[in-house]
C-alpha cells in the first residue's frame, strides 16, 4: 500500500474549497480531510496571506483565494 502525502498548495486548496461559501473550522476540518491542528495552521497562513478571511466563527474564501484555486487547478496541483 502507497501512501500519497498532499502538498502543502493541495491543502490549501482544499480549504479555500470548503470556505467557498463561508464554513466554520469543523465543516474545513473534515472536508479537507485534517485534523484541528493542522487545519489551525493552515488556516493562520491562508489568513496571513490574504487567502481567507475569519468573520466571527465563520471563514470565507476571498477573491484573492477564489484566484489561487483558479490559477492551482490549471496547473494541476
Amino acid at each position: 500500500m502507497v501512501i500519497m502525502r498532499r502538498s502543502r498548495t493541495a491543502i490549501s486548496v482544499e480549504i479555500l474549497k470548503a470556505a467557498m461559501e463561508g464554513a466554520r473550522k469543523t465543516h474545513i476540518v473534515y472536508n479537507a480531510n485534517l485534523n484541528f491542528d493542522m487545519a489551525n495552521r493552515y488556516l493562520v497562513m491562508l489568513e496571513d496571506k490574504g487567502l481567507i478571511e475569519h468573520k466571527g466563527n465563520m471563514y470565507i474564501t476571498t477573491t484573492k483565494g477564489k484566484e489561487f484555486r483558479v490559477i492551482a487547478k490549471e496547473l494541476g496541483l
